[in-house]
């Protein structure tokens, strides 16, 4: 049982708790890397003509076996039903998947924080396109955050520095809890930052959701096996 992941286009280092970096499973994981899938062209600018390079991937993952095809970024979703639609196999493109279900889980006067990539980008059409309009959100984006922005955003350079881009996320994180008091769960949009999930947690003390939480839970529905007495 292999879970496949469509993969933008980058070159720098995937550290442990990525979902491009195979140790963050213990199950099989296969990547389909689309050439020409960068940040500008999927976050800054939704652009159209990826869309059919993205299935053609989708395709071939599923020719080659796997159970079920994520995406390696949750800008993706503003491709979700076409993506959907063009396997039989489960698609999930986005962690942004679980939005409206987390914003039930929460009380109707709390709202989801949503820690993404670039907040300029995020658009209705991207929460349209999981049903999660009328979900309350507080966002919050790393697009000036420096060590992000060079590495993620811009591709600069492919060196990574996990430090200083951690102080970074809980910089943001801690800036979204100052400014929104009434936060009752987390989403991480970008899977560059997972690898952070449980220090951003221990800052919120909430709930924090992601593409591995995603796909740890779609791998369990894939797996099942009879319960011990």
């Amino acid at each position: 049982m292999e879970i496949g992941v469509l993969c933008m286009d980058t070159e720098f280092t995937k550290i442990p708790g990525h979902i491009r970096n195979r140790t963050t499973f213990d199950f099989p994981v296969s990547y389909q890397v689309i050439k020409g899938a960068t940040a500008e062209r999927l976050v800054t600018h939704a652009d159209p003509s990826l869309l059919e390079p993205f299935i053609q991937a989708a395709k071939e993952l599923e020719a080659a076996g796997v159970s079920a095809i994520t995406g390696a970024c949750g800008f993706l979703v503003i491709f979700q039903k076409e993506l959907a639609d063009a396997v039989n196999v489960p698609l999930y493109s986005s962690s942004l998947i679980q939005l409206p279900m987390v914003g039930r889980m929460i009380r109707s006067d709390q709202k989801v924080g949503l820690l993404v990539a670039k907040e300029r980008s995020l658009t209705p059409r991207h929460l349209a396109a999981i049903g999660a309009e009328s979900v309350p959100v507080s966002v919050v984006g790393m697009e000036d955050q420096p060590e992000f922005r060079e590495v993620m955003l811009e591709a600069r350079r492919a060196e990574l520095d996990a430090d200083r881009l951690e102080g970074e996320v809980l910089s943001v994180v801690e800036r979204m809890a100052r400014d929104t008091s009434d936060l009752g769960a987390l989403v991480i949009e970008c899977t560059d930052l997972v690898p952070f999930a449980h220090r951003i947690q221990a800052r919120l003390g909430l709930p924090v959701f992601d593409i591995v939480t995603l796909t740890n839970m779609v791998y369990r529905s894939l797996t099942r096996r009879p319960f011990s007495p």
